[in-house]
């Protein structure tokens, strides 16, 4: 390298640097292009998912307390359904974002080709019909598959997100699981709960040998209840030997339950998980104080390896989700609240923007879809328990996985700092991130 050309690359370099710490763009200095990333989703209203996962990649959010830009580029859009109170044609039109009429066209942005790196599916909220389980038909198999097939013409893949569970049908998440394992193409799915801030701090030591775990939630039948299966797999899949599976389900309410609660060694275990969050427990887990009184519910899950499990609704309350586990041998359980920050769960769906961002990138998952995919098994199978009125056997959810380390991608508090609970919620897009300012140093 000549003296010339050695002295403007330090100089650039430096200035590259320098840059970085002060957050400012360098004239002359090109930062690397984001990949182009396509979004489906089901309905876009306010509060909906693809509103407060979509506003941070549009706009820049906080981040475990640091003002965090997009680090990839919407640049298309499906939408399925479109009603009254739609935000996403707005919103499309203020940041020049295309809607295309098909999944096929916002893939290849109307070129008939491939033509973006990465897909979000956020197949939620809408206007769709429940089956006899309760569950409600969100397209995601479809969402996945014309996805797929667009990626199977083009001859290669890209790294694809799938909000939630994988599907209302095991047999079609088992098929969306072992098609991206076919294709090799990168694939997450999943939640925002796990990523939330764990208060008090609570850690699962890996290798740690449990007797019983317990999640619970404090919101509706189905779509919740995936949110306690999922918040309680992403605590034992830390266990000693990983995930092994469950080998049966069951469903439980009335007396059935308080008999679960008693024999099964259950209440000082839900105690523990209602006293993280709330100070101290309720008297009686039938009406916490505050709240509309209603009976609670619960999922018993047996694993392979004998671990006990179960997930249980208490109160009414959106953003009840609580853990508590007992070790093998008598130690004491341990207990923690999953706080989702202020504006109900609107802004714990900053950290899993920033997963899935990672993920939509980088092509590596923040954390195993194998976890995903039990939980979304697990669901049907107890539904299809709580219609028969019986405990039913799960041979097929022998899924097995390794679990990750994935604390870089949670929320840890200091975002919480910042926005706090007199911070005012905003009415659309969230500008709060764009127009924060940290303090001097």
């Amino acid at each position: 390298m000549s003296r010339w050309s050695r002295r403007s690359f330090l100089k650039t370099s430096t200035a590259a640097a320098l840059s970085a710490v002060a957050g400012r763009p360098v004239r002359g200095v090109e930062s690397p292009p984001r990949p182009k990333v396509a979004v489906l989703f089901t309905e876009f209203t306010y509060r909906s998912h693809a509103h407060v996962i979509l506003e941070n990649f549009l706009e820049p959010y906080l981040f475990n307390g640091r003002k965090t830009e997009s680090s990839v580029e919407v640049v298309a859009l499906y939408g399925d359904q479109f009603p009254d109170s739609d935000m996403g044609r707005k919103v499309a039109e203020r940041y020049g974002i295309p809607i295309y009429d098909t999944i096929a066209g916002a893939l290849t942005r109307g070129t008939g080709k491939l033509a973006v790196e990465g897909v979000a599916s956020i197949a939620e909220q809408g206007n769709y019909p429940r089956n006899e389980l309760g569950q409600q038909l969100y397209p995601r198999k479809r969402f996945f598959d014309e996805s797929v097939a667009v990626m199977r013409d083009a001859g290669r893949v890209v790294p694809f997100f799938n909000d939630k569970h994988l599907s209302y049908r095991w047999d079609w998440a088992r098929e969306m699981y072992d098609t991206a394992r076919e294709l090799k193409m990168p694939f997450m799915a999943g939640s925002s709960v796990p990523l939330a801030t764990r208060r008090p701090a609570f850690e699962l030591p890996a290798g740690s040998e449990l007797e019983q775990a317990l999640a619970v939630h404090g919101g509706p039948l189905e779509s919740y209840d995936f949110h306690g299966i999922e918040l309680l797999q992403s605590i034992v899949e830390a266990r000693k030997g990983g995930e092994t599976g469950i080998r049966a389900v069951e469903f439980l309410e009335g007396a059935a339950l308080e008999r679960e609660l008693t024999e099964g060694g259950w209440r000082p275990l839900a105690q523990a998980a209602m006293a993280a969050e709330l100070g101290q427990a309720p008297a009686d887990l039938n009406s916490v104080p505050g709240e509309e009184a209603d009976a609670p519910h619960a999922l018993r899950l047996h694993y392979r390896d004998g671990l006990r499990g179960l997930v249980l609704r208490v109160g009414k309350s959106a953003t009840r989700w609580n853990i508590a586990v007992k070790p093998k041998g008598g130690g004491a359980i341990g207990a923690t609240h999953f706080y989702v920050g202020p504006w109900n769960n609107r802004n714990l769906f900053k950290a899993l923007s920033h997963a899935i961002q990672s993920h939509l990138k980088t092509g590596v998952p923040p954390y195993p879809v194998e976890r995903t995919l039990l939980a979304s098994g697990t669901l049907e199978a107890v539904l299809k328990a709580r219609q028969a009125g019986q405990p039913r056997e799960t041979p097929e959810l022998a899924v097995t996985y390794q679990p990750v380390d994935y604390r870089r991608f949670r929320e840890l508090g200091d975002t919480w700092k910042i926005i706090t609970p007199d911070t005012p919620q905003p009415p659309d897009i969230d500008l709060f991130g764009r127009n924060y300012q940290p303090p001097a140093r």
